[in-house]
């Protein structure tokens, strides 16, 4: 199975432990671009900022795991999710809708907590 991981989903993984076996059992593991500029936002003036970046690292170099990042197809995802939410009046945040449009376009479920991805009946979600 393939899925596509949400910034929470990675940091709820590395902290907790939670979806583990979802991300382990995963034959693809997506990481949007959008997702890893989130990562890197945060892990600055963190803490533990040297240690996130490495382990972020050696998560990326998994032979499962695919950056992917926004084209044309998924830009055109995008547009049809942006207007999706608009004729039904519930806005999401603007990332949310780049990673909701990189699922649509790899037809990937996005491994996420945020329940605003149920605003979004074109997107699938994983489920742990």
């Amino acid at each position: 199975m393939r899925i596509l991981l949400d910034t929470n989903a990675y940091s709820d993984w590395r902290r907790y432990g939670q979806w583990n076996r979802t991300i382990s059992m995963a034959s693809e593991v997506l990481m949007p671009a959008i997702v890893l500029g989130e990562l890197h936002c945060g892990f600055q003036g963190a803490a533990k900022a040297v240690e996130n970046e490495v382990k972020l690292g050696r998560f990326l170099q998994h032979p499962a795991v695919r950056v992917v990042s926004v084209g044309e197809s998924a830009s055109r995802c995008y547009a049809h999710l942006k207007h999706f939410l608009r004729m039904q009046g519930t806005p999401i945040p603007e990332n949310d809708i780049w990673i909701a449009a990189l699922a649509l376009e790899h037809a990937a479920p996005v491994l996420t907590s945020d329940v605003h991805f149920d605003h979004l009946p074109q997107v699938m979600r994983a489920v742990e």
